[in-house]
């Protein structure tokens, strides 16, 4: 029986964000291929380890007491310990904590690890988080058995410093949207086709505060819609973005229900997609997949990702003018959604990118 063990998430259902998702999926995908599959929970507060099953999907729960970075790396190395004691091929995705993966080279069981983005070179972190992050980059690429990485840019920063023959692009997947219910978008007074959306998280790496500036330069006679959490008074970029807002902006906080999303995606007249740096984004994956039009940040990720079929902005003024052109071309906005398919079709579909995870496992891992 081939058992696969799935490392680095929060764990599924998924209500965090891109590697939650990734993990599910991948995890349906190969139940139905006949694998077993355990997923690592973290849970908040005491108590012993417990384990269950979802949806056919073995689930092993960790509780930890510390908060944030702290608790995320106590579960990890948790996590680790009991994943060493287990038969079957392991899947790290992100190397935050790769100096744990010595545990399976000292037991011989094979590992294979998503290395994710360039994570240390995020803006947001002290100088002590991205030390730490670049040395576990280091150690995760030369401990893995083998090395995935989400997007080309990457494969080429990994390379720089691995063999390239250890590391295989894989980039992310996410459901096609054919259809969608309309009537969620009466939850915000919206019209299909008449709104524009923005998810992201609220970090100023994701160029939030200059898409909102850009968008309230002038009137759009349409709403933009911004998913995420925003706190003015704890956190003072969130609050710089709430200002910035005007009757057209939109804040809807965060939405867990898929079902949502989805129609926000499916009938928006344009995604606008702010990320500076990681590798393939399963948000902007998402947009393609529900044929939104995209307009994204203009850098060496997204061109690959988002393909010849979207827009790019590299400044608020750019901005500006890419949304005027969005808003008020009709024919434009059509050619779009079909470049936006096609790119989706071209390299993001599940077949392609879960069939590539499940060769990579056989090959590496069995």
């Amino acid at each position: 029986m081939k058992h696969l063990f799935i490392l680095g998430t929060r764990g599924i259902p998924a209500r965090h964000g891109g590697f939650e998702t990734f993990a599910e999926q991948l995890s349906f995908y190969l139940k139905r291929r006949e694998w077993e599959v355990t997923v690592y929970c973290q849970e908040e507060g005491r108590g012993s380890l417990f384990e269950d099953d979802w949806n056919g999907i073995h689930r092993v729960h960790i509780p930890v007491t510390q908060k944030d970075a702290k608790g995320t790396i106590v579960f990890d190395w948790k996590s680790t310990c009991h994943a060493a004691k287990q038969q079957g091929v392991i899947l790290t995705l992100g190397y935050n904590t790769a100096i744990f993966c010595a545990l399976y080279r000292l037991k011989r069981i094979k590992n294979i690890i998503n290395m994710d983005g360039i994570e240390w070179q995020r803006a947001k972190w002290s100088f002590l988080e991205r030390t730490w992050l670049y040395l576990n980059e280091k150690v995760g690429a030369l401990l893995g058995n083998h090395l995935v990485a989400d997007h080309p840019e990457i494969m080429n920063h990994l390379g720089g410093f691995i063999s390239k023959e250890k590391i295989t692009m894989i980039p992310y997947t996410a459901p096609m949207i054919l259809s969608a219910d309309a009537a969620y978008l009466k939850l915000f007074h919206l019209e299909p086709g008449k709104f524009v959306l923005l998810i992201a998280r609220s970090e100023s790496e994701n160029s939030i505060l200059k898409i909102v500036r850009a968008y309230t330069v002038q009137k759009r006679c349409m709403p933009l819609v911004v998913l995420g959490k925003y706190d003015s008074k704890n956190y003072e970029y969130q609050k710089q973005v709430l200002d910035a807002g005007n009757d057209e902006v939109i804040f809807v906080g965060v939405i867990y229900d898929q079902a949502v999303v989805q129609a926000l995606r499916f009938y928006a007249r344009f995604y606008v997609h702010g990320h500076t740096v990681g590798g393939t984004n399963p948000s902007l994956v998402e947009a393609l997949g529900a044929g939104s039009p995209v307009l994204a940040h203009d850098n060496r990720f997204n061109r690959w990702v988002a393909g010849e079929g979207a827009l790019f902005f590299s400044d608020e003024q750019a901005c500006d003018r890419q949304m005027t052109k969005l808003v008020q071309n009709d024919d434009l906005v059509a050619g779009m959604r079909g470049g936006s398919k096609r790119r989706y079709l071209q390299q993001f579909t599940d077949d392609k990118v879960h069939g590539a995870y499940e060769r990579l496992l056989v090959k590496y891992g069995v």
